[in-house]
C-alpha cells in the first residue's frame, strides 16, 4: 500500500490567503507601517485592517498605534507566536507537497 500524505489541516488562521501575504510581508521586515503592509499586500484597507486584527487577536501580530504630528501612524510587528506559526504552517505545507512528490 502506498504512504498517504499527512493530511490537509493546516493552521486556518495563517493559511488564509490574505493573513498568509501579511505574514509572509511582516516576516521579511522589522516593522511595517499600514501604508506599506497595504502596497506590499495588494489587500483593500478594510480587508487588512480586518486580517491584521484577527492576527493581532490571535497573538501574532502586534499593532501600535500613534501619533507623528497630527497624523496617525500604525506599526505593524510579527511577534515570535507569529514567527513560529508562519514556520510551522511552512513544515506543514512542505510535507504535504513533498508527501505528494
Amino acid at each position: 500500500m502506498p504512504d498517504l500524505p499527512p493530511p490537509i489541516d493546516p493552521d486556518r488562521l495563517v493559511h488564509e490567503p490574505g493573513r498568509l501575504t501579511v505574514l509572509a510581508v511582516l516576516n521579511a521586515v522589522e516593522e511595517a507601517d499600514f501604508q506599506f503592509l497595504l502596497n506590499q499586500s495588494g489587500l483593500t484597507k478594510g480587508n487588512l485592517s480586518s486580517h491584521t486584527a484577527k492576527l493581532e487577536a490571535a497573538g501574532y501580530v502586534e499593532i501600535e498605534k500613534t501619533f507623528v504630528g497630527k497624523m496617525p501612524r500604525t506599526v505593524y510587528r510579527l511577534t515570535v507566536d507569529g514567527q513560529e506559526a508562519l514556520e510551522a504552517y511552512r513544515r506543514h505545507m512542505a510535507g504535504v507537497l513533498e508527501a505528494m512528490a
